[in-house]
Formats: structure tokens, sequence, C-alpha cells
């Protein structure tokens, strides 16, 4: 077994919540990751949205219809990121998809510099990032499980959010502040946000070599005789047949489509809203990312616990009830509060949900499964395009109000309707001590 067995259920406190570092892989894989998506979000959030909608002459739209051009080969290759994942080193993977998008984030801030940068050149290298985020992602999620073991998933997950919310707050708001101190006298943000990205891509340099450290993770050989096709039709069987797994997926997705389109709507509340420019694009942003981070850390001490469905709905609604309150709050000041709140019970849901499908699912499908949940990445980009159209015709905050109000609906109705949701702890339980006793 990796690592020790986990903490029992109900074990909190400052030492529990840190207990996966001790092992020397997961901290480089922490540190890794905490690198990766601190250069990843603050070009995500706030270079490449900037740079799309000055190009495109500041249209809404033209937000949504980047957010999708990620989100269409992250839906079509995230079955097959999943089945790779399944048959190959995940670490191999990781390694050869952050390289290339480091050759992608260096094209753009190329064409950017020499002047040649256009708003379908943004489209297009977000088609690629989109590609290698399907192959990536699942390999990314499944190898926490190589490294720390089925016992302390919950905890490593936590961990493993927690960090990725300190880089959703430090690359935007780093990265956004630095524009203007990186814009050259006379020159224009667009000079600023070049300078940026050259140092982000330098960042995607530190986090391939730290993934390097991390070692081989390889899948168990159950399966490897059959085809990449026949492994992936294999993944949707599983899912079919596995009721409980299915629900929680679907689950985890609706508020995803709905509420989580925000973000591609926080350049509109920045310049149009409040009138405050890319200086307050990143402090929203990374204000959201605080939230998330108190989030993970919530969980992370308070170690594992039942009630994981009333806890997964609770945030739901809190979650839908924040985020209207930032959409018509008036006050940015007041909009940044409500927008942290929002984002903690955000961060709450999806570290709950993701954990149990982790540890009810067995190592041999996990990488598919993984690129199941890939779609908790994608869809928000998918609902960023009839969001940022309903934003054009009626307006930011009554697009993101009705949204929100439409996902806590939903979700209340899913619960209502799936009684097997009930079951969902013992289940849990059920699969944690049986892998414990395999292992032993």
């Amino acid at each position: 077994m990796v690592g020790r067995r986990a903490q029992p259920v109900g074990a909190g406190g400052w030492r529990a919540a840190l207990s996966s570092l001790e092992i020397p892989r997961f901290r480089w894989l922490f540190f890794g990751n905490l690198t990766f998506f601190f250069a990843m979000q603050g070009i995500s959030m706030v270079l490449r949205p900037l740079l799309a909608y000055e190009l495109a002459g500041k249209s809404p739209a033209a937000l949504g219809l980047v957010q999708v051009s990620v989100a269409i080969p992250m839906i079509l290759m995230a079955p097959l990121g999943g089945t790779l994942s399944d048959r190959y080193d995940r670490r191999r993977l990781i390694v050869s998809c952050q390289i290339v998008l480091l050759v992608s984030e260096i094209a753009t801030a190329s064409l950017l510099y020499l002047g040649h940068l256009r708003f379908w050149h943004i489209v297009a290298l977000a088609l690629v990032i989109g590609a290698m985020f399907a192959v990536m992602m699942p390999s990314r999620q499944a190898i926490v499980a190589n490294v720390v073991g089925r016992g302390r998933l919950g905890n490593a997950i936590a961990l493993t959010t927690a960090g990725m919310n300190v880089s959703r707050v430090g690359g935007p708001l780093v990265l956004g502040a630095l524009i203007p101190l990186l814009t050259p006298a006379g020159g224009t943000e667009v000079d600023g946000i070049g300078r940026a990205y050259l140092l982000a891509t330098g960042l995607y340099v530190v986090a391939l070599l730290a993934m390097i450290r991390v070692g081989p993770a390889l899948p168990p050989p159950e399966g490897r005789e059959r085809s990449i096709v026949g492994s992936t039709i294999d993944g949707f069987r599983y899912l079919r047949s596995n009721r409980l797994v299915l629900m929680l997926l679907v689950f985890g997705l609706m508020p995803m489509f709905l509420m989580m389109p925000f973000q591609a709507l926080l350049p509109v509340f920045a310049d149009t809203v409040y009138g405050r420019g890319s200086g307050a694009l990143g402090l929203l942003n990374g204000v959201a990312g605080v939230g998330g981070f108190a989030g993970a850390v919530i969980l992370a001490t308070r170690g594992e616990h039942d009630r994981r469905v009333r806890t997964m709905l609770g945030s739901v609604c809190m979650f839908g009830l924040f985020l209207g309150l930032f959409a018509f709050s008036g006050s940015f000041w007041l909009a940044l509060a409500w927008l942290l709140l929002a984002n903690v019970f955000q961060n709450i849901f999806g570290v709950v949900n993701n954990t149990a499908i982790q540890q009810l699912i067995p190592d041999s499908v996990r990488g598919r499964i993984s690129s199941f949940l890939m779609m908790s990445f994608s869809l928000p980009m998918f609902g960023s395009l009839p969001v940022s159209l309903a934003a054009e015709r009626w307006g930011a905050p009554a697009a993101l109000g009705g949204a929100s109000v439409l996902a806590v609906a939903l979700a209340i109705a899913f619960v209502a309707l799936s009684p097997g949701l009930r079951h969902l702890d013992a289940a849990v339980r059920h699969a944690v001590q049986g892998a414990e006793s395999s292992a032993d």
C-alpha cells in the first residue's frame, strides 16, 4: 500500500490536513501542480481573456467563443485521454502534454511580440490547449491515487485542490497586477500583457521539471491486451453498470454547466459593470481563488466525514445564493465578498463530489472515469457561450442571476428524484475498507 493508512473518519486538525505531504513523491506532485496552475490560471483567466476581449472589439460573445474552443476538444478527446491514462505511465503523459502546452503559449507570446496576433490565432491555439488538457487531466487526477494510495485520497485531493486555488488566486492577481508595471513608457496595455505572458511560460518550465521528479506512475496491467477503442468502450460500460458513480457524475456536472461560466463573464463585470479595467479582473479572479482555497482547507482539516449528499446539496444552494448576490450587488467591494463566499461553497461541492467518485472506482478504470470528470472543466466553457450570449442581450448580472436560480432548482430536483444517493456514505466506506484489506 502506498503511504500510511488514512486517518479514521472524523479525525481532523492541521496535522491530518497536511498528512499527504509526508510522501516525497506527493510533495513534487503538489509543487508541480501549484506552479503549473499558477501560470495556467493567470493566462486563462486574465491574459488570454484580455487579449481576446481587445482583439474582438470588447465583445462578451468573443469570450464565450474562446472558452468553447477549449471545451470542444476536451469533450471529444477526453475518453481517449482516460484510456491512455489506464494503459501508460501517467507521469509521462502529463509531461508530454505540458511540453506541447509550453510550445503553444510560446507561439502566442511570439505572435503578440511581433504584432501579428489576431483573434483567430487565440481561437486556434485554444483548440490545441483543449486537446492537451483532454489527454493530460485524466492522468493528473488519477496519478494522485498512484502516489498516495486510496486511504489518503480524500486528504490528497483536498490539498491538491487547495494548491490549485492558491494558484487561482496568485496567478490572476500577480499577472494582472504586473501588466501595468510591465507596460513600457509610451507603450500599450497589450505590451504589458506580452511581457506577463513570457513570465508565465517560464513557470511552465519549472512545473515541467517538478513533474519529472514525481517518478513513474503505472496503472494496473488489467485490460492492456484490449485495443484502445475496446478499452474506451469498457469505460462507458463500467459507467453504465455503476449507477451510483453515474449519478454522482451527473450531479457534479449540472451546476458546473450553469454557474461556473461566471468566470468567463468576469472581464465584463470588471470593465462594463464596474468600469475598473484589468486590475479589477485580477482582483475578481484572485478573490474567487481565495474562496476556493478556503473551501478546500475546510475539508482538509475536518477529515473524512459522512453526510456527503447533504454537504453537496447545501453547498450548491449556497453557491447559487452568493453568486446571485454577486451578480446584483451594485457595489464592487461588496461584490468581492459575495464572490469569495460563492467560491467557498463551490469548492466544497466539487471536492466532496470528486473524492467520492475516486474512492468508489477501482484503479483499473480510474483514468477513464477521470476523463468523464474532465467535463467539470469543459462544461463551464460550453456553458459560457449561452451565458455570454444572454449577457450580450440582457446584461451580465441578469444572465448570471438567471443561471444560478436554474442550477439550484435542478440540483434540488435531482437529489429528490435520486433515492440511490442516500446510500452513498455506506458505499464509500465499503470501497475504502475493501481496498485497504486488499492492500494488506
